[in-house]
């Protein structure tokens, strides 16, 4: 298949999506997966046909979180089908850890590997037509988000996670200007890990420092989504597997389904 026929496929899969929105980070460990996996439930549980793509090629963690651990990929003419889970309708997933014969394998892909990987998962998916893509980008500012944005097309926006703490605060300025030397417009800013509130006292320990996304935010004249706390519960649903954004009666996933509705009013 020539380049030109390459790029006609690509256009020609993003036309069936409306609107697609990429996760990014400064650095690794802020809960950026967290957040797309629960943004991309919220939306799924809103009623909007809804596809969660994971190219963290060295760290996805999209298939545990959804319980799809040992998921392989299946083709058809039409392309490679998206996994899909029963007690979510509406998602459709997509993660290079299907890729893996085993769990604990290393992707050992050097830099044009990667870039063909995330150009084959939009290219080569039969996404079908999509209100919502989420896109778990890798973290920092170098070649996998950059191939992810570029291969996109003009995403409709970005939203950057960072914890309070200003060692990750100062990586997520440098997203922050990373998303305007790109003209991609930035969605907002979510402060993970903000805070742990002790079960038994109440009391509220600001152990990774404070106030570090939402000043960001003010700064930059960007759009504060929210602080998530530091519950207990949300790594567990994690790891077994279930999406925290269900759980109505927790402050976190109240927090997923109010940045659902803001990427829903937004328009290009």
């Amino acid at each position: 298949m020539s380049q030109n026929d390459d790029d006609l496929m690509l256009k020609e899969r993003l036309k069936g999506i409306k609107k697609k929105f990429v996760v990014l980070s400064g650095k690794g460990g802020v809960g950026k997966s967290t957040v797309s996996v629960n943004i991309a439930c919220a939306l799924a549980a809103k009623g909007f046909k809804t596809g969660l793509l994971d190219v963290d090629v060295h760290g996805p963690s999209v298939p545990t979180m959804l319980g799809l651990t040992g998921a392989k990929l299946v083709s058809t003419e039409k392309g490679i089908v998206p996994a899909e889970i029963g007690c979510i309708p509406n998602l459709k997933v997509l993660s290079v850890g299907f890729l893996l014969g085993e769990k604990d394998a290393p992707v050992v892909w050097r830099g044009p590997m990667k870039t063909g990987a995330i150009k084959q998962f939009i290219k080569d998916v039969e996404w079908g037509e999509l209100d919502y893509l989420i896109v778990d980008c890798p973290p920092g500012t170098g070649d996998e988000p950059l191939s992810a944005i570029q291969l996109l097309d003009n995403p409709d926006g970005a939203v950057l996670v960072t914890t309070p703490q200003e060692v990750s605060a100062a990586d997520v300025r440098r997203s922050v200007n990373f998303c305007k030397m790109l003209n991609l417009p930035v969605a907002g800013i979510i402060e993970n890990m903000s805070g742990f509130a002790c079960p038994k006292c109440g009391e509220v320990y600001d152990i990774f420092g404070k106030d570090g996304g939402e000043k960001i935010a003010k700064d930059y004249r960007i759009n504060f989504l929210g602080k998530i706390p530091i519950e207990p519960e949300l790594g567990k649903c994690g790891d077994a597997g279930v999406p925290y954004v269900n759980r109505a009666d927790s402050h976190a996933s109240k927090i997923f389904t109010h940045v659902a509705e803001v990427l829903t009013e937004i328009k290009k």
